[in-house]
């Protein structure tokens, strides 16, 4: 059964989206439904994480489902077959059939290489994976591997962006492509001091855009699956993923854009994160308590939302909730 969404034309990262709503990472983890994502109406999808090195993840059982809000609870801990792995699977999958859509690539550090290394991590699966991705993700807020959040601190955080870099402007110029768009995925347990220190140094670094946020150690209360250990996902995050969108735009504005991911499950809590300064979206626990159809109705909603706004295009509806 196709779930196909009405066309929403979005131009956002130096690239054209039929519509703004992506799949999260951690969905796809070894890109194995790639060419497929599109039949539920995503408009672009984000695939892996991907380490260097692979590794099996934190012990099972590692995911659970909270029906009484809406929120999933996981601890995989970037469990993937690694980059070279992931070289073979992505080039035997586009010999056949590839996506028609934007595809991004979540890069993550293998639990092995310590933080003092962890650039040599995330520009070697850049490099060895460059081909197969549309735009890359910079992932230094997932709460399931020891450590790696520290990486989101200026001088760490500056150091992985200019490997990665260097490695995209070199393969870029070898190939005559263009560089591929570079974004920062952030925790939403940031002090909000400490978001826009991760913004300034995304904009220095000439980054494509931050990605609005990773999933929360926080809980919204306290029962059997709340005490579980990990990183939580839906409905919960929705309120604070979307402060984060605008406080972030109130001080980058349109010098970095915004990829919002967290509680967007319909229409109401995708507009907010528009309206807060989020020209793109994702979503991931939707899937799970919505169920398939979510994409298309997510998008619809949004068109009658932009007629009844008085808006032309998406790009004039991006942050009006700063200019009412």
């Amino acid at each position: 059964m196709m779930f196909g969404s009405p066309s929403l034309p979005t131009e956002s990262l130096g690239l054209q989206f039929d519509n703004p709503i992506g799949l999260a990472a951690g969905m796809d983890k070894k890109g194995e439904n790639i060419p497929n994502w599109e039949c539920l109406g995503f408009g672009w999808m984000e695939v892996g994480g991907i380490t260097l090195h692979g590794q099996s993840g934190n012990p099972k059982p590692r995911m659970f489902r909270s029906m009484k809000h809406g929120a999933l609870i996981n601890r995989m801990g970037f469990n993937n077959p690694g980059s070279e792995a992931m070289f073979k699977i992505l080039a035997k999958q586009k010999s056949k059939k590839w996506a028609s859509v934007p595809v991004g690539i979540n890069l993550g550090k293998s639990k092995i290489t310590p933080n003092e290394e962890a650039e040599q991590d995330y520009a070697g699966t850049m490099e060895r994976l460059w081909e197969f991705a549309d735009l890359f993700v910079v992932n230094v807020s997932s709460p399931n591997t020891p450590n790696l959040r520290e990486l989101q601190a200026g001088s760490e955080l500056d150091r992985i962006l200019t490997a990665c870099n260097e490695v995209n402007a070199r393969i870029s110029e070898e190939t005559g492509a263009k560089p591929k768009p570079l974004l920062v995925k952030i925790s939403p347990d940031l002090e909000d001091n400490q978001i826009l220190a991760v913004g300034d140094i995304a904009i220095a670094q000439g980054c494509a855009g931050i990605v609005a946020t990773n999933t929360t150690t926080s809980r919204p209360g306290d029962d059997k699956i709340m005490d579980q250990v990990g990183g939580l996902s839906g409905k919960p995050l929705r309120q604070r993923s979307t402060e984060i969108i605008h406080t972030l735009y109130a001080h980058c504005g349109q010098k970095l854009p915004i990829i919002g991911v967290g509680g967007v499950s319909d229409v109401d809590s995708a507009w907010e994160k528009i309206a807060a300064g989020a020209c793109l979206l994702q979503l991931y626990s939707a899937l799970v308590f919505e169920g398939p159809g979510v994409v298309r109705t997510i998008n619809r909603g949004i068109m009658r939302k932009l007629t009844e706004h008085g808006f032309e295009s998406l790009s004039d509806a991006v942050g009006h909730a700063h200019r009412s």
